[in-house]
């Protein structure tokens, strides 16, 4: 290839690279990052005996930031096994949420009188606080491991069953019609129609519920301790390392929002349909 090809394909590349970062799906995001950054920095001028400013953090957690994985000794391990350790814990208690809670409510959907027995049992126990789970839990199980996933599997049923239920409820009655019509069994209709059909109402109860579940294990492991991101952002604070703890907030939204970008692109592969981001 010449020179002047060489050039041209060069200077094409990043012509393409600066009309991409000038798009407002890449402009306006990060215009937000950087008022929320100065806003940091602001504050952190005037607070400076507590609050770093975003260099002096980041240069403060550079060893957080590269070696996620290291193992020092008990108590001390890396970032990264901290947060897989918080990711355990939400994923099994999401999971059995998920499977209570999507049964339950195709069964209120479908059933008036079951709507009737457990729509106020819900409407009482939504409201209350995840956190008010915990010493109940920790009664039950008298442990951290099971009681704070035991308080992920409650957070995670409301929404679940909720939605779910709307879902069921809202299926077009032509669907079930023709279903009749084609004389298909009961059950066949379930898997066939009804559940195809509320996939975007249930996944949309997913979605919310395991959103919550990450908020809820952070305040639980800061009061149960162990192994996990909340505990991680206690600890740091009591050290008076607010660096520290500006990383994990990172840490966290971040990997909330990787999981639900990975629900919202599970509902697609199921449902053939784009997923509300």
């Amino acid at each position: 290839m010449s020179l002047a090809r060489q050039v041209s394909v060069a200077s094409t590349l990043a012509t393409r690279f600066l009309s991409s970062l000038f798009k407002p799906n890449v402009l306006l995001p990060t215009i937000g990052f950087a008022g929320v950054i100065a806003v940091w920095w602001l504050i952190a001028l005037f607070r400076h005996d507590m609050m770093p400013t975003p260099p002096e953090a980041f240069v403060k957690n550079i060893d957080f930031i590269l070696h996620p994985f290291y193992r020092r000794g008990p108590g001390d391990i890396g970032l990264g096994w901290l947060l897989l350790a918080s990711l355990r814990r939400v994923i099994i208690g999401f999971l059995l949420g998920a499977i209570v809670a999507i049964p339950v409510g195709v069964w209120i959907g479908l059933s008036h009188n079951a709507w009737l027995a457990l729509n106020p049992i819900i409407q009482v126990f939504k409201p209350v606080s995840p956190l008010v789970w915990l010493p109940i839990a920790l009664a039950i199980f008298n442990a951290a491991e099971p009681s704070a996933i035991f308080v992920i599997f409650i957070t995670s049923l409301w929404s679940t069953i909720i939605n779910t239920a709307e879902g069921v409820s809202n299926v077009p009655k032509d669907y079930l019609e023709v279903a009749q019509v084609l004389e298909m069994p009961r059950w066949k209709q379930l898997v066939k129609v009804v559940i195809p059909a509320s996939l975007p109402y249930i996944f949309t109860g997913l979605r919310i519920s395991l959103g919550i579940a990450w908020l809820v294990i952070v305040a639980v492991e800061m009061l149960t301790g162990g192994i996990g991101i909340g505990f991680f952002v206690w600890d740091e604070w009591n050290r008076l390392n607010v660096s520290s703890v500006f990383l994990a907030v990172f840490v966290i939204g971040l990997t909330g929002l990787i999981l639900d970008y990975s629900l919202a692109r599970l509902q697609t592969l199921v449902t053939h349909r784009p997923a509300r981001s």
